[in-house]
């Protein structure tokens, strides 16, 4: 009996600056949830890391 491999069909490939927003929105949504707290103090730090490193990323093309 022959066996058929299947192969996985790949999604396009993201973008760094596609990757942080996605992730940045779904801290926001986790961040909406979550009550007051050291936690919800660390997810609000995340995302601001994150808006961060899309403004930095932004300046750091520009120079190409």
């Amino acid at each position: 009996m022959e066996r058929t491999i299947q192969r996985r069909k790949r999604s396009e490939p993201h973008t760094f600056e596609q990757r942080l927003e996605e992730h940045r929105v779904r801290l926001e949504s986790q961040l909406a949830l979550l009550p007051r707290g050291a936690e919800r103090e660390q997810v609000a730090a995340r995302i601001e890391q994150l808006k961060t490193a899309v403004e930095l990323n932004a300046m750091l093309s520009m120079s190409e």
